[in-house]
């Protein structure tokens, strides 16, 4: 199992709470976001984690290089921000898998991966996105999916009541993503996933597993809070 994490985020709205460091980097009880996204990643099966690198890519190289991991590593390295579609096609050129998992690197979304693929590779999608149900909110947009897991709609972020959220977790087939000879730069949602929809190949599955984006400061501390007894 190949896992993309994308960990070349700036981190700016965190500023004030990590200082000057890539968001994957941010500490959460003396240890960084990242160290628990790779227990994680171990947990789930994972052989090999690419990190797609941006912003200050030292700070985590240095890191990795102190660590002993269950599983391999490498990386690459932007060498300017290339979106959030451009950081996944650099990563993607040195996967192998034929399917490979791909994950934000400030979000924590413990979706039983095994199963998200079984329901990719079920269905053939190009791509599979975990969702998740999410009440009272206003910060993300939300997914619309069919009976069969389709996604028929991206909805645009507002106040809403309840809705599926994409949850930064994707199951992405590499040949159907790289016949599409995108650009360098590009936007994985708008230019990949919204420009695409209308072909049916894209699904969603919604899992109830414990999610947190730590990208704004009430999250990051609530996170403080909750990976003391997640990962005691």
């Amino acid at each position: 199992m190949e896992c993309i994490v994308l960990a070349g985020g700036l981190g700016t709205r965190l500023r004030g709470a990590i200082g000057d460091y890539p968001k994957c980097m941010a500490s959460v009880n003396g240890q960084p976001f990242l160290h628990y996204i790779f227990r994680y990643l171990a947990e789930q099966g994972c052989t090999k984690a690419i990190l797609s690198l941006g912003y200050k890519a030292e700070v985590v190289t240095e890191w990795l290089g102190n660590q002993q991991l269950p599983f391999a590593v490498s990386y690459v390295t932007e060498q300017e921000p290339l979106g959030t579609g451009g950081g996944i096609q650099l990563a993607l050129a040195t996967a192998t898998d034929k399917n490979v998992v791909v994950l934000n690197g400030d979000t924590m979304f413990q979706v039983p991966i095994k199963e998200l693929l079984h329901f990719h590779t079920n269905n053939g999608a190009a791509t599979t996105l975990a969702l998740k149900q999410m009440h009272n909110f206003d910060r993300y947009g939300i997914v619309q999916t069919d009976s069969k897991g389709i996604i028929t709609a991206f909805e645009e972020k507002r106040a809403r009541e309840h809705g599926l959220i994409n949850g930064g977790v994707y199951i992405i087939d590499k040949a159907a993503f790289v016949e599409r000879h995108l650009p360098e730069k590009f936007s994985f949602e708008k230019d990949y996933l919204e420009a695409y929809l209308q072909e049916h190949k894209f699904y969603g599955q919604a899992a109830g597993a414990y999610f947190i984006d730590i990208g704004i400061p009430d999250d990051y501390n609530q996170a403080q809070e909750d990976f003391k007894t997640m990962f005691a």
